[in-house]
């Protein structure tokens, strides 16, 4: 895995260092390990890991043109939240990447949030937690609203719905980008997002759309850039921006 990851991160003009190819490995390692007994992903060959999990993630870089992301090319110590985070994507590979980050990661499932706590621990990460709860939970004025640079999820949700998870975490100026399936570009589910990124203070800034490099993986970012405050009345509690997504 060391050199595979140095392999398909130099595609993206990412260099790893010996440690952080280490530490790739080892986070491979603990995702298979832990896999047997919780489930993390349905991807676990050695390759596709490499690329559809850990290249994935640290795609970002390809919004080179966004401000945010050149801060973090620039190994600045930008705020950043990961909604949904699950196995720990993208925010384990951006944060071994870019050692600067301050990252949270946040999730509902106590068992996932167990896996994070180890890997941080084994991987001997700083300046990056993992908190068990809803996205709706956290995002409270006396909580961490409006306190990040940049929100990120790769959560499988509409982005209607994810709008509303995330966009309150973001201060005004600062971005929420979305890692969305290549279909998103063309499909209703765009359309259908922009009068709740409007509500919420965002505005869909670019889409994305790209081909991880030598390979046939294409996907696609959401850009909304937060222009303005988040009403006090959202995220709405909890269940609600799922059953019910602002339309």
């Amino acid at each position: 895995m060391k050199e595979l990851i140095k392999k398909e991160a130099a595609k993206l003009n990412i260099v790893l260092d010996d440690e952080q190819s280490v530490r790739f490995e080892k986070y491979y390692e603990l995702l298979k390990e832990w896999n047997e007994k919780i489930n993390l992903t349905a991807i676990t060959e050695k390759n596709d890991v490499a690329v559809k999990h850990f290249a994935d993630s640290l795609g970002l870089v390809l919004l080179n043109d966004n401000s945010i992301v050149k801060k973090i090319i620039a190994g600045e110590s930008i705020k950043i939240i990961d909604v949904g985070t699950g196995a720990g994507f993208p925010a384990i590979p951006l944060k071994i990447a870019f050692p600067k980050l301050k990252v949270t990661m946040l999730d509902s499932l106590g068992k996932r949030v167990n896996f994070l706590n180890e890997v941080i621990s084994e991987l001997g990460l700083q300046d990056i937690t993992a908190l068990h709860g809803r996205a709706e939970d956290f995002a409270g004025p006396k909580a961490m609203r409006e306190s990040f640079d940049l929100a990120v999820s790769r959560a499988v949700a509409n982005m209607s719905t994810l709008s509303e998870y995330c966009i309150p975490y973001v201060k005004k100026g600062g971005y929420f980008i979305a890692y969305k399936s290549g279909e998103f570009a063309k499909g209703e589910e765009k359309e259908q997002s922009l009068k709740a990124i409007k509500v919420l203070g965002g505005e869909l800034e670019e889409v994305k759309e790209y081909t991880l490099p030598e390979t046939d993986y294409f996907r696609c970012f959401a850009v909304v850039k937060k222009d303005k405050p988040t009403p006090g009345k959202y995220p709405r509690k909890a269940g609600t921006p799922a059953k019910e997504p602002i339309a």
